[in-house]
């Protein structure tokens, strides 16, 4: 008996979970949909030295950025180089970047990324030099500077190397103190804007309706399908933080469009709860032709005083036409259920999978959308 595929059998049990499963686990929390808008990481970046590499630096001649920075670096230092030539090796030019949270107060630390701009082969057992962190408005919001943690390793010989992970690029754990703060005053603020993480018409409106019978009144109202107006009601204990606080844990229940994503590079599909499809006869089959060569060698008898060694072709042709396959029908709105067991019954992989998916939303058979990534 043939088994079906890995990716079906668990998607087949994700499904019949989710229609075993009670209604009440159906509703989440607004806490879980919704971001507030304001309440955000800031993207920070800069340019700095990662020095005391062991010969793994960027070579000057290839990175001149790296010997520019060094002079300015020394001449602010007290030394001129100017005019000089320099061969060091152990100095690397980086790219720095951090995320600010929203409010990060002066003083506290954040983890900065280190990635080498140069041709720098490890930066391993190196130390980032005072490094200014920019905001998307040019203005400093950090400072960083510590040793490079790296999670790779590159060794090499005369014959072979090895090379394990990214060993150009590397990590400072607490790395970057704060400087200033974005100046974001969330209790301030007289109106919210939560802004749902997927976009959905009936999912907005439901987030507003539970909002107001929390609250009481017209205090949420959905504008578009992506965000949910608040109003702040005057004298509410505790402000806007109470406020938020009480309203993350309304419980609604999401909805979602019927989407099929499929990923072409690895194949995998991954297709929602609703996806319906109507009637509809699938058949799947492709025709295979092995061709295989095995010479064999012909030789004379012994001690004959004729014939000659001689190579004599065989080929050994098969042909799979997929006679065994047969046309599966779908029956008007199955579900998702019985169109993964529908395909599996066909026994066809991913690619097939794909390309009758395709075929069926093209037929207008498919009620959902197909999404292709990769």
């Amino acid at each position: 008996m043939r088994r079906a595929p890995s990716y079906i059998r668990i998607a087949a049990l994700i499904v019949g979970a989710a229609l075993a499963a009670s209604p009440a686990f159906a509703f989440s929390r607004v806490k879980d949909l919704v971001e507030v808008q304001g309440i955000r990481d800031n993207m920070l970046i800069g340019y700095g030295l990662v020095v005391g590499l062991n010969g793994t630096g960027d070579s000057l001649k290839n990175a001149p950025f790296t010997q520019q920075s060094i002079q300015t670096m020394l001449e602010r230092l007290g030394t001129n180089t100017s005019g000089k030539v320099m061969q060091t090796k152990n100095v690397a030019a980086v790219m720095v970047t951090g995320n600010l949270p929203a409010f990060a107060a002066p003083g506290s630390r954040i983890d900065v990324s280190v990635s080498a701009m140069g041709d720098a082969k490890n930066l391993q057992g190196g130390t980032l030099l005072v490094t200014t962190l920019f905001g998307a408005d040019g203005q400093i919001y950090a400072l960083a500077q510590g040793p490079v943690a790296i999670g790779g390793f590159s060794a090499q010989g005369d014959a072979s190397s090895v090379t394990r992970g990214v060993p150009t690029a590397g990590r400072i754990s607490n790395g970057a103190i704060v400087e200033k703060d974005t100046g974001f005053k969330l209790a301030s603020l007289s109106n919210l804007k939560l802004s749902l993480h997927n976009p959905d018409l009936t999912t907005a409106t439901r987030i507003a309706k539970a909002v107001n019978a929390y609250l009481g009144g017209g205090t949420a109202r959905a504008t578009d399908p992506s965000n949910v107006e608040l109003a702040v009601p005057a004298n509410y204990p505790g402000g806007v933080m109470a406020l938020l606080t009480d309203i993350e844990q309304v419980k609604v229940d999401p909805d979602q469009g019927a989407r099929v994503v499929i990923d072409e590079n690895s194949g995998v599909i991954v297709m929602g709860a609703d996806v319906r499809i109507s009637t509809v006869a699938i058949a799947q089959g492709n025709l295979t032709i092995k061709v295989t060569e095995t010479p064999q060698v012909s030789q004379p008898s012994p001690f004959s005083q004729t014939g000659t060694t001689q190579v004599v072709p065989r080929t050994n042709i098969q042909i799979d036409d997929s006679k065994g396959n047969k046309m599966a029908v779908m029956q008007d709105g199955v579900s998702l259920q019985h169109l993964v067991d529908g395909l599996n019954a066909l026994g066809v992989g991913p690619r097939d999978i794909i390309s009758i998916l395709q075929a069926i939303k093209a037929a207008g058979a498919l009620q959902a959308d197909i999404q292709v990534i990769g």
